[in-house]
């Protein structure tokens, strides 16, 4: 799997772009919570974006449900970023542990999937860090 001119592996490339693409998933989601927080309140003239629902006491509905959307979007938010330069210091083959912690943050994203393939192939390429110092 090297190249025969920089000794660079496609593995570690392929765990960086999938690193940056489940970070921008991520980023996405939480960045729609948040959208969705906001029209919610000027819809309804505060903080209430579902209607209020007949099998929940009062206005419980929305007294639960956005604490719950900001409680996920500041962290999605968040670790779609760290997955982001993560994947990019990876495509740079710049820090072994910035690449892994992006990559552990891609886990975290909508599809799991991305993250898991993200961190074992870059876990499988820690030897390509080392060779720029």
């Amino acid at each position: 799997m090297e190249s025969s001119s920089n000794h660079r592996s496609g593995v570690l490339t392929a765990g960086g772009v999938l690193s940056i693409i489940a970070g921008a998933l991520e980023v996405i989601g939480g960045l729609a919570a948040v959208v969705g927080l906001v029209v919610g309140g000027i819809l309804f003239d505060r903080i209430h974006p579902f209607l209020p629902m007949p099998w929940m006491p009062g206005d419980w509905s929305g007294t639960f449900l956005v604490p719950l959307l900001g409680a996920l979007a500041v962290p999605g938010l968040a670790l779609g970023i760290v997955a982001i330069i993560g994947g990019v210091y990876a495509l740079r083959r710049r820090s072994f542990g910035m690449s892994l912690a992006g990559a552990i943050c891609a886990v975290l994203s909508p599809t799991i999937i991305l993250g898991v393939l993200a961190v074992i192939f870059v876990a499988v390429s820690r030897k390509e860090f080392g060779e720029q110092r």
